[in-house]
């Protein structure tokens, strides 16, 4: 036997240890991840989804802003001037100017005095006709619409949680294979030095056989690539540094339980929800609107009172205005009717009444193509489920084919291009199975995802 094909032969035992000691060093521990602990870790870490449940916190208080303005508002103030007294009877526009109080004076005096003020005013809206629980109800909208908005955004981040999941689910047993295959080019290798010595097959068959274990070993490689990408691309939908292997190894090895049920209405959906949220809220602003050009029932009341360095014989003690010296009081009703309101109430619900309508034409397209997509997602399973049952068909005849070309080898009646073909096709075959289940799970994803339960899949997590 060539000196040089047995050292080479002879470190391909070593590579694959080395190998496979890597992979088995990778699944540490603290890596190990169930899908159902990765869809847990994804709802508590993900940032985007942390800022939604800040925002639907958020709206919800609004509702609690909106409820407290039913109270009345109470100022109290003091305040302490130095200015000079002049004064003249008479209605002006006060925007700019600081207004002045006190009877008019008989010429101008500039010599300034103190002056002070100090009141408590109370101010309440008693009745607004239905404005205010108007608004109460829009903000409780916007916060149900947050929320189902929130809802949606979970729902879909989940779905590519677990899409993400079965990703590298398949790349790990693409891996798995392509150690096997590996192996079986080892053995054949191994075979073909044994024929070549004792003179059944020509050494080149060796050296074939050498470039085809190469052709393994990169296939490996890319595999393993594959699936550290398809690790870090699930790691970033967790929020987690570390590698995540999955411990639910089992989906591959199984077809998923038929399912084909069917829901026209899709009212448990979160898409259709927030759809539904949306036009409620338009409805929720229809109602505001309508409310707001009717009147407005105002209580008001106050104590204050006055002090001024300004004496009735026109004398000034300046700094007496620090003092207060008068004392008042009232109380009183304000109804105020918005006169002019009405004709620019009536454009807005105009305007609002085509964004509601908009909304209720995007619900029902919403269902329409969740209708649709149930249909394809039904097709898909089905399928699915028959592509697998070939490809079964398929791996169990390139299996025996496999072993029987391998006979065949071993005795000299095929040479090396047969064998190695056979080994192609049960290569391919064992790849196509493991993509047939993968695409079958797949589907059942796809029908939980149209049908907006979730559980549809996770229950099949053993």
């Amino acid at each position: 036997m060539n000196k040089r094909y047995r050292m080479i032969y002879g470190l391909v035992p070593v590579f694959t240890s080395l190998i496979c000691s890597g992979v088995a060093a990778q699944k540490t521990a603290d890596t190990l991840l169930h899908l159902k602990d990765a869809v847990q870790m994804a709802e508590s870490r993900y940032h985007l989804l942390a800022a939604g449940r800040y925002e639907t916190e958020a709206a919800s208080q609004n509702v609690a802003v909106a409820k407290y303005s039913r109270l009345p508002s109470i100022d109290a103030t003091y305040q302490a001037g130095f200015a000079t007294a002049n004064n003249l009877i008479g209605v002006f526009y006060p925007n700019g100017l600081v207004p002045m109080t006190g009877p008019p004076s008989a010429n101008n005096n500039y010599s300034p005095a103190a002056s002070s003020a100090a009141s408590v005013l109370l101010n309440w809206q008693a009745s607004t006709f239905g404005e205010r629980n108007a608004k109460i109800n829009l903000s409780a909208a916007e916060a149900r619409s947050q929320e189902a908005n929130y809802k949606q955004n979970l729902f879909n981040h989940t779905i590519n949680v677990i899409s993400k999941y079965l990703d590298v689910l398949l790349a790990e047993d693409m891996v798995a294979i392509h150690l096997h295959n590996i192996e079986r080019v080892q053995a054949s290798l191994q075979q073909s030095r044994v024929l070549a010595h004792t003179g059944i097959k020509p050494d080149v068959d060796t050296a074939l056989f050498l470039s085809e274990l190469s052709k393994a070993k990169v296939d490996r490689l890319n595999a393993q690539k594959q699936l550290e990408t398809q690790q870090w691309l699930l790691a970033q939908l967790i929020v987690t540094d570390t590698l995540p292997v999955p411990a639910d190894i089992g989906f591959l090895d199984r077809l998923p339980p038929s399912f084909s049920g069917t829901d026209s209405a899709f009212s448990n959906h979160p898409l259709i929800q927030y759809a539904q949220s949306q036009v409620l809220l338009n409805n929720s602003k229809e109602a505001v609107l309508k409310k707001s050009y009717l009147p407005k029932l105002n209580v008001w009341g106050t104590a204050f009172a006055r002090g001024s360095g300004f004496l009735a014989d026109g004398s000034v003690k300046t700094w007496d205005g620090l003092g207060l010296s008068r004392y008042n009081y009232g109380a009183g009703l304000q109804l105020a009717f918005p006169i002019m309101k009405y004709g620019e109430v009536k454009r807005q619900l105009q305007q609002q009444n085509l964004l509601t309508k908009a909304a209720e034409e995007r619900l029902m397209e919403n269902k329409s193509a969740l209708s649709t997509r149930q249909h394809i997602a039904n097709t898909t399973f089905q399928n699915s489920l028959a592509v697998a049952a070939e490809t079964i068909q398929q791996h169990k005849s390139s299996l025996y084919a496999f072993n029987a070309m391998q006979v065949r080898y071993n005795t000299g009646l095929v040479n090396f291009a047969d064998l190695v073909q056979a080994q192609y096709n049960l290569l391919k075959a064992e790849l196509d199975v493991k993509q047939a289940y993968w695409d079958a799970w797949k589907a059942l994803l796809l029908q939980a995802a149209v049908k907006g339960d979730l559980s549809i899949f996770l229950n099949e997590t053993r």
